[in-house]
């Protein structure tokens, strides 16, 4: 034997033992990492022991159980759906009349139900009243008003401007010269305007509105409006109207259509968001002061003003409303002069929208809330301090426009 072939066997065992160890590994994955398996243990199936210095494993998460779905074993079983479930409408609450799609027979400035649907069918009238001096008082027609916005004018002193819709009143007055407010209240319910007259820049206002071929006024030599005579009272307070004047008008002129509501009221027969008792309202305006009582009988607020019964002259009974309405906005003076008495008084802006705070009193309670107009013909709508709708009860509503920081009101239970 040669003394090379000890070596070349020994090598050729070494060559041997290598493959042999090389077919023996695990098969590598792609990244060269070994593939590892793991086994899954059943809660019924024991595990290995680990060592003593095992790791601990994290905790399982805790996962929400999935819904409970009530099927009726009766029905068949439904399809699955390729694409999710339409989203389920939001419900209003149970007995709430509006904010959108009255019945046609229900007035949406009241919620009430009316005898003729077509009263309905006609254009609202937001007509301008007198209320200082007292003199003016009694004045005629407020009672027949759905709606009623007492501001202040100048110097302290109030004015209404009230619009009928469901209801008719002849006479109407005395009728007053508009205001600056009066650029929004008939576009917030698709209204005509009736007043008497106006300052200078005021008047042009009017007459570049949009709802120009709406106003009914003197000072644009229209009709429709007649005196009573009175020798107590100076001439500018013996001027009247009817709604059924004003609509002949609007009626010659084809204006007399049915209203284009925007954004609606609510109304409930019940109170929906508790509220604080309030059965006695006093309103502190600088030059006039208003009460209003809760009558449990009726269910609706009578008003005094400066301390004596405030009557409708039409038929000699007590104002008495559903509804008043403390609505806070910012005033902001201008430099339209109105009148020369003392060092004269200038008109005042009332910034009806936007939002800003409101209580609502109705049924003996009040409840706080928020007032809404996004648009120039959206009427104020309200909502609770939680951004819940905030019914009015079905009548007519009394609205006093006070400043923001108002802080004349006594309010008791």
């Amino acid at each position: 034997m040669s003394t090379n072939q000890p070596k070349l066997m020994a090598l050729l065992v070494v060559l041997l033992l290598s493959l042999l160890f090389i077919g023996c590994q695990p098969t590598p994955t792609s990244t060269g990492i070994p593939v590892e398996v793991t086994r899954v243990v059943t809660d019924n199936e024991p595990s290995a022991a680990e060592p003593d210095n095992a790791p601990t494993p994290p905790p399982t998460p805790t996962l929400a159980p999935p819904p409970v779905i009530v099927v009726d074993e009766g029905a068949a079983a439904a399809e699955p759906t390729a694409s999710p479930a339409p989203p389920t409408a939001v419900s209003l609450p149970e007995g709430l009349i509006g904010p959108t799609n009255f019945p046609a027979n229900v007035n949406p400035l009241t919620g009430e139900t009316v005898t003729d649907p077509a009263v309905l069918a006609r254009r609202p009238l937001a007509i301008k009243i007198s209320n200082a001096p007292a003199i003016v008082r009694p004045q005629s027609g407020l009672n027949n008003a759905d709606l009623v916005f007492e501001h202040y004018a100048e110097g302290g002193l109030t004015r209404f401007t009230a619009v009928f819709y469901s209801h008719d009143a002849d006479p109407v007055g005395s009728i007053r010269s508009g205001r600056i407010i009066d650029l929004e209240i008939p576009k917030m319910y698709d209204a005509a305007f009736a007043y008497s007259g106006s300052s200078g820049p005021v008047r042009l206002m009017f007459r570049d509105s949009e709802f120009f071929d709406r106003i009914i006024s003197p000072d644009f030599g229209h009709g429709g409006f007649f005196r009573v005579e009175d020798p107590n009272k100076a001439f500018e307070h013996t001027l009247f109207t009817s709604t059924y004047n004003l609509r002949a008008i609007l009626d010659q002129r084809g204006q007399n259509r049915p209203p284009q509501f925007q954004n609606g009221m609510a109304f409930s027969a019940e109170p929906l968001t508790p509220g604080e008792p309030a059965r006695q309202i006093e309103i502190g305006y600088d030059g006039t002061y208003v009460t209003w009582a809760y009558n449990s009988g009726n269910g609706r607020y009578i008003r005094w003003t400066d301390g004596e019964p405030h009557l409708d002259a039409n038929a000699g009974q007590q104002i008495s409303f559903k509804n008043i309405i403390l609505l806070a906005a910012h005033h902001e003076d201008t430099d339209i002069l109105e009148d020369h008495v003392g060092d004269g008084h200038y008109s005042i802006q009332i910034q009806v929208w936007g939002e800003g705070p409101v209580s609502v009193f109705r049924d003996g309670v009040r409840v706080d809330g928020r007032w809404h107009r996004d648009d120039p013909y959206d009427m104020l709508t309200f909502t609770d301090l939680d951004g819940a709708i905030l019914p009015l009860a079905p009548g007519n509503s009394f609205i006093q426009l006070v400043p923001l920081g108002f802080n004349n009101l006594i309010v008791s239970p």
